[in-house]
């Protein structure tokens, strides 16, 4: 049913904190996020939210794999999307080849369960964006993204789309449309009070409900470790 995970060579490697170290402050953080999430949604329980930021260098992917990967600890049957069809870094994360992905199951080159692959996480599986292809914010806008979208809640319990960031193009703001939720990640030091405003506004746009924030590398006082916020 799913493709077998292949360890891409050469890959970029990225720090799952969750999955290294699960006892951490900064993996506490994660599941504060994560149980934040929950009581936001009591009445409409989440199935599915998308991870979006301002700009470049938020932290947003890494804090929707670190999500993924506590969702999963949970024993939720958990589906990371990888929906940034520009600059794609799931497949590295997760030590995977992007062959096949996201892409190739909206143009119907592929099925999503054939695109899917098993990550090294129990509970925790992968859609990579695959081939980058020419028009991202069209294939995303398609009906087949809902159709795509509507399976996969068929198939697990919370998914999870990791997207370009908002001010920068369309993207996140499509997406926004179709799922239950939306989180805006912000840098300290690195995102701007009008950045963050005008990401804030255009999530707000959506259909989707905007869920809150979360603060990425902000230095705890008289600690030598970062945390993370969920609001």
């Amino acid at each position: 049913m799913f493709n077998r995970k292949k360890p891409a060579p050469n890959s970029k490697m990225r720090h799952l904190i969750t999955k290294l170290n699960p006892r951490s402050p900064i993996s506490e953080q994660y599941r504060t996020i994560r149980t934040n999430l929950q009581f936001s949604s009591v009445d409409e329980p989440l199935h599915s939210i998308l991870i979006t930021s301002a700009g470049a260098a938020a932290g947003k992917s890494i804090t929707a794999a670190n999500l993924a990967v506590v969702y999963a600890q949970q024993e939720k049957r958990t589906l990371l999307i990888d929906a940034d069809l520009r600059k794609p870094t799931v497949h590295y994360t997760f030590r995977l080849d992007n062959l096949r992905g996201l892409s190739n199951v909206l143009i119907g080159d592929s099925t999503l369960e054939g695109a899917i692959s098993k990550s090294d996480v129990d509970h925790l599986d992968i859609l990579s964006c695959g081939p980058i292809p020419p028009n991202p914010s069209e294939l995303l806008a398609s009906k087949r993204m809902e159709e795509v979208l509507k399976h996969a809640k068929q198939l697990y319990d919370f998914v999870i789309f990791d997207t370009p960031p908002a001010l920068a193009v369309t993207d996140a703001k499509i997406l926004a449309n179709i799922v239950d939720g939306s989180l805006v990640v912000v840098r300290s030091g690195n995102t701007n009070m009008e950045e963050a405003e005008r990401t804030v506004e255009i999530m707000r746009d959506s259909k989707a409900r905007l869920l809150g924030a979360v603060l990425n590398d902000r230095t705890k006082d008289n600690s030598n470790y970062y945390y993370y916020y969920g609001a």
